[in-house]
């Protein structure tokens, strides 16, 4: 699956964890998207990648 929100973007992007004695490993941020039923204001139903963000926001509308 896609790991790109098709409503704002967003996508994995890279990081650091830092343990307490400050040790680098390399991570990834990745977004929680979920795979949803979207209505169009045209009244046409389409899967898309949504993230949760945007859909607590009501961006979309699910269907």
């Amino acid at each position: 699956m896609s790991k790109v929100c098709s409503v704002c973007g967003k996508h994995p992007s890279a990081g650091r964890n830092v343990s307490h004695s400050h040790r680098v490993t390399n991570r990834t941020f990745r977004p929680n998207i979920q795979r949803v039923t979207v209505v169009e204001p045209n009244g046409h139903k389409h899967k898309a990648n949504v993230c949760t963000k945007c859909l607590k926001a009501g961006k979309v509308v699910r269907g």
